[in-house]
């Protein structure tokens, strides 16, 4: 048996819902239930990342063993551990829902390693007390899908869940992709996701919603213990801490989705993390045209509340909510209303700070902001691809005149031919002061680029890339997966092998389902 050393403290210190029943119901006055996840079939094993398997002390030899393919797809129960699914509420797509919790997704346990904890959790492991209307299962896309992208973030430097393993269940699964009549079976997967817990903003709007103000306070207390234990002051104070940092690395969170164009799809409070992390990769999507009104959830198609440009607003407004959660145990608005004053103040010149690296400049200056707001104006004209667009921006000279920096950066427009036509004034205009503005920099050309090509990535997990890798998958072919995983590990490096992958979107991904938008549905 491999050897974890594994910590209990989730399960020891907060209070249970003893009954392991899998049925679904509604919980009080626990944070979680144990649970034990459904036995798969036939467990295949498709990818282990063996940097996160020795993040908790697993060698080689573990991953090889029959004990990882089995504890890792829910068919085995490490000694000495409970399973668990946690309880939460939460706000989904602005409206109160009461009782949600993990719905499919079971915790194995927790495990300490060179002075970091982590939480290991399935997800897709089966039907839990918080499993609604659903089967607690999760089919290969999404699970490919999620596998990659926690991989592929966390490469990118933006705080994440890791995944260890994706796995095959060798169980069929039944879903209707579109939610339009049309269900049929997929095949079932899981992967196993880990973060230094799953707690949420939800957790707290729980308690604070059915004014258990006992538990609420205990649920605080624990986390701060366990996850800020830089936090030492006591009484109210300690919770205002608790809440300024997790505002602060919120911030710091969505600012970095705003760089590297990545799309959350379902920013429900149940989906934030407590960490600042990015977690629940469902509905994502990186923006292909830089286009600030497009959200890859076809739930959220009418309304776009969860739109790329709208990211920092909702990111607010979820804050607001833990904020309310919270007054319980503070029971004094003002503080709170300053640390969501200073979010709103802070966030704007942040962005500037970010955009301004984007575009190269060492110290952001006076004017630097109409130069970013224009580019962000211009950029929405016609089809540019964002990731490509700031990549190329790096090979611009100081001694280039507009209409060269524009020629460099032209494999960025999906129609060239329509901005000549429509907007070739307006670049040319815009290009005129940029490469002024870097007659300002006193670094060199090479540096320059060198500087932004670590912020400015080559390569993202583009949509039409990720179902790629789920078709061939579908076909028994999973060498793609682990191209795409190899490709996103070094993102912000040449790889001139995987050129391939710097390239605008393909036509016939415009309107394939799983690459132009994608439902809810697992």
């Amino acid at each position: 048996m491999m050897k974890l050393n594994i910590q209990n403290t989730f399960i020891n210190e907060l209070p249970a819902d003893e009954n392991i029943e899998n049925s679904i119901r509604q919980v009080d006055n626990a944070c979680f239930s144990f649970v034990n996840p459904t036995k798969t079939k036939a467990p295949q094993l498709l990818h282990v990342v063996k940097e996160v398997a020795d993040e908790i002390g697993l060698t080689e030899k573990d991953i090889q063993s029959e004990d990882f393919l089995n504890i890792f797809t829910g068919n085995e129960i490490y000694p000495e551990t409970k399973p668990f699914a946690m309880a939460y509420a939460g706000h989904q797509f602005g409206n109160w829902a009461v009782q949600l919790g993990d719905g499919r997704a079971i915790a194995l346990f927790e495990v300490m390693y060179n002075s970091k904890q982590w939480m290991l959790q399935l997800k897709g492991a089966g039907k839990t007390p918080y499993s609604r209307r659903g089967d607690g299962l999760a089919v290969l896309r999404s699970s490919i899908r999620e596998h990659l992208c926690s991989e592929a973030m966390f490469y990118l430097g933006v705080p994440t869940t890791r995944s260890l393993s994706l796995a095959l269940t060798g169980d069929d699964v039944l879903r209707d992709v579109m939610y339009n009549g049309n269900a049929a079976y997929e095949k079932g997967a899981v992967v196993c996701r880990m973060a230094p817990s799953f707690i949420r903003f939800g957790n707290f709007e729980l308690f604070a919603a059915k004014n258990d103000v006992k538990n609420l306070q205990i649920l605080a207390d624990y986390t701060i213990k366990h996850h800020f234990p830089e936090i030492k002051a006591e009484g109210k104070e300690k919770y205002i801490a608790f809440f300024k940092t997790i505002t602060n690395t919120t911030k710091e969170m969505i600012l970095h989705w705003q760089r590297v164009g990545f799309v959350h799809g379902v920013m429900n409070t149940d989906n934030m993390s407590v960490h600042g992390i990015t977690i629940d990769y469902g509905p994502y999507g990186w923006l292909e045209d830089y286009n600030p009104n497009w959200t890859p959830n076809t739930t959220d198609a009418e309304n776009r509340r969860y739109r790329f440009g709208n990211q920092p607003n909702i990111a607010l407004w979820n804050l607001l909510q833990l904020a309310n959660a919270l007054y319980p145990l503070i029971e004094d608005v003002k503080p709170l209303e300053i640390i969501l004053e200073a979010y709103s103040n802070e966030f704007q010149e942040d962005f500037y700070k970010m955009m301004s690296t984007k575009l190269g400049f060492e110290n952001l200056k006076e004017n630097d902001a109409s130069i970013i707001d224009q580019l962000l104006a211009v950029l929405k004209e016609t089809e540019t691809d964002m990731t490509i667009f700031y990549r190329n921006l790096s090979t611009i000279s100081k001694t280039d005149s507009p209409e060269q920096a524009l020629e460099k950066i032209n494999t960025a427009f999906y129609k060239i031919e329509e901005v000549k036509e429509r907007v070739e004034e307006t670049w040319l205009y815009w290009f005129t002061q940029y490469l002024n503005r870097l007659q300002e920099e006193e670094i060199s050309d090479e540096q320059r680029k060198v500087k932004m090509n670590l912020v400015n990535p080559k390569y993202v997990l583009r949509n039409y890339m990720a179902q790629l890798a789920i078709d061939a998958a579908d076909k028994e072919d999973y060498s793609l997966i682990d191209e795409l995983y190899t490709l996103l590990q070094n993102p912000y490096d040449e790889q001139p092998k995987m050129e391939k992958w710097f390239a605008k979107r393909p036509d016939w991904a415009r309107v394939k389902i799983g690459c132009s938008m994608l439902s809810c549905s697992s």
